[in-house]
């Protein structure tokens, strides 16, 4: 039935735009990052030029009702069903043979990434209060039983459960690798909310030098993308602030995250050094 959708969307577009000859526009994401956010921006490319919202289920590591990892096989057919146009995303580690198929000729990808501190915030939320199904749900709710215990957790991970859960730097680690792809855009959730012009004009011009024929003047296409941002559309939508962490995080949780992430911060430009509080 999604493939019959699919190719649904792809003939309305082709009767609007003509040949669907552009480039698959990716938007690749580490879970809780502005995933919603960056997939808005990326359908307003339908409104520019030859894409299509594919309509495709997101492509993602790990599988949701287990949290167990798919198989790389599984992930590349996932990949390889995307059609030129196409707008797609998902939540992908930087594996060699990904990095291979999302850095190819005919694709744009982007990766978006938000500050791992309102990272581990917004994950209590999503796992004790939006997500039933989660496979660690349960745990949240019964075995833990304040704000802080699970803040805690999301912090330093818990690799016992039946489903291994690393420390927040083991989460990001596989990501990481999208940092030095050339091909890839990466992006800070936080930069759509202080310089959204120029941010947007980034994902514009990196589409476009990639292939994407837009074919509306690049001020008004830059209007275009923002008008598609609408926040409470995303049903993960909570606050949408940068920033919240500082809330919660007390002088112990800001010394367990530091002895947890390490120079996480830093890599992802967060942070100057390790002396933030």
């Amino acid at each position: 039935m999604k493939s019959i959708r699919h190719s649904g969307r792809r003939a309305l577009a082709r009767w609007r735009w003509g040949a669907l000859d552009g480039p698959v526009l990716f938007g690749n994401s580490f879970p809780k990052s502005g995933t919603h956010l960056l997939t808005q921006v990326l359908e307003g490319f339908t409104a520019l030029g030859p894409a299509v919202d594919s309509g495709l289920p997101p492509v993602i590591t790990f599988d949701g009702p287990t949290g167990k990892p798919r198989p790389l096989a599984a992930i590349l057919v996932d990949l390889a069903r995307l059609r030129p146009g196409d707008v797609a995303y998902g939540h992908l580690h930087a594996e060699p043979e990904i990095q291979a198929a999302l850095c190819a000729d005919g694709v744009v990808p982007y990766f978006i990434s938000r500050d791992p501190r309102d990272v581990v915030v917004s994950h209590v939320h999503y796992v004790t209060e939006m997500e039933p199904n989660h496979v660690h749900h349960r745990y949240y709710t019964e075995k833990l039983h304040t704000f802080e215990e699970r803040l805690r957790v999301s912090i330093l991970g818990l690799p016992e459960l039946d489903v291994p859960f690393p420390d927040i730097a083991g989460r990001f680690a596989p990501y990481l690798g999208w940092l030095e792809r050339p091909e890839m855009l990466c992006l800070r959730y936080e930069d759509f909310l202080s310089t959204p012009q120029e941010t947007l004009g980034r994902v514009l011009d990196h589409a476009t030098a990639r292939g994407f024929k837009c074919r509306v003047a690049r001020e008004q296409a830059i209007s275009i993308l923002h008008k598609h941002i609408d926040p409470k559309r995303s049903p993960t939508f909570r606050s949408g602030q940068a920033g919240g962490w500082r809330k919660h995080f007390t002088p112990e949780v800001i010394t367990l995250f530091k002895q947890a992430s390490g120079d996480l911060l830093t890599r992802l430009g967060y942070e100057p050094d390790a002396n933030w509080s």
